[in-house]
């Protein structure tokens, strides 16, 4: 059984995998290979594969690479990487794992304090020997617009309103009756939320609906002090009409979790720009998560063998 793309080499100590033993041989993968080909190659051997959400796609034609593969575990239960029909097809059986809402919420907040709080340029200030060199603003007062209002968007929205800011909500089926039990406001459109705000985050899942749902008309719309903070989808935002609007001042800055290309290759425009703080897609990971993470896969596995598999996808 492969576990790929383990960045900080903690799989195997993020769970008790002991009732593996003598049932399945095990390989933790650290780094991340891109080229299908390569990708292929590594993988042929394994009767299973542990795929941590989204870092490695699995589309048909990989899996047409690998004839012993017999169970594919993701992390979390939606995986849009991974074409489910095309290994039911292959006799693979896809199975999820539970996951924890809180730890996306959280760090989304720690993006907003820090882009708007200019702290990643405060601290490399003070480490440089100098002392305060810019001027950050509070959010207090100002209004914070939630693009989705689900399980992530609403405990973001809490927070805004602990804060004391106006919370303005907006998505495609958003409800009067979801604000209103959120006490938050419902925005009229995506447009009139985006005019309005001067902290815009996104809570939506990627669809065909949500891609490139902010364009550069709609970043158009923002405030020129507005901050936009990204921690669902890359693809929701075009990420070429956003180099454009932070290249040209059009908004304030920008913290972002998730990006088109992960991970963010070398030389990618997002790097130069000063106005901006940029994390490795950590919103899930947490020791905490990774403990739910790799539990469930223990189950997952073991069920599997029994016979039983648990928590399939498309089944």
């Amino acid at each position: 059984m492969a576990i790929l793309d383990d960045y900080q080499s903690v799989a195997l100590r993020s769970a008790d995998w002991s009732a593996l033993a003598g049932r399945a041989e095990l390989a933790a993968f650290a780094d991340h290979l891109e080229d299908e080909a390569a990708l292929g190659e590594r993988l042929r051997g394994f009767d299973a594969v542990v795929a941590m959400r989204e870092r490695t796609p699995f589309p048909r034609s990989l899996l047409e690479r690998l004839p012993l593969l017999r169970l594919l575990v993701t992390t979390g239960m939606r995986n849009a990487a991974i074409d489910v029909a095309a290994a039911r097809e292959r006799g693979v059986t896809v199975c999820g794992t539970r996951g924890l809402d809180y730890p996306t919420a959280e760090l989304t907040w720690a993006l907003i304090l820090a882009i708007t709080r200019r702290i990643p340029l405060e601290h490399a200030a003070v480490r440089a020997g100098r002392w305060q060199v810019e001027l950050g603003e509070g959010l207090q007062g100002k209004t914070l617009g939630v693009l989705g209002l689900g399980r992530l968007g609403g405990q973001v929205a809490a927070v805004g309103r602990a804060f004391g800011m106006e919370v303005l909500a907006w998505s495609q089926n958003l409800t009067r009756e979801r604000t209103a039990a959120a006490g938050v406001t419902l925005a009229a459109s995506l447009d009139a939320l985006l005019a309005a705000s001067d902290v815009v985050t996104i809570h939506l899942v990627l669809s065909g609906r949500t891609r490139g749902l902010l364009g550069a008309a709609q970043l158009g719309r923002m405030r020129p002090s507005a901050y936009l903070v990204n921690t669902s989808r890359g693809p929701i935002v075009d990420e070429a009409a956003l180099v454009r609007a932070l290249r040209e001042r059009r908004i304030a800055g920008a913290a972002l979790d998730v990006f088109d290309r992960e991970p963010l290759p070398p030389g990618h425009p997002l790097l130069a720009l000063d106005h901006v703080v940029l994390t490795p897609h950590v919103g899930y990971v947490t020791k905490e998560t990774y403990q739910v993470f790799y539990g469930d896969a223990v189950e997952d596995v073991v069920a599997f063998l029994d016979g039983a598999p648990v928590r399939e996808i498309g089944a």
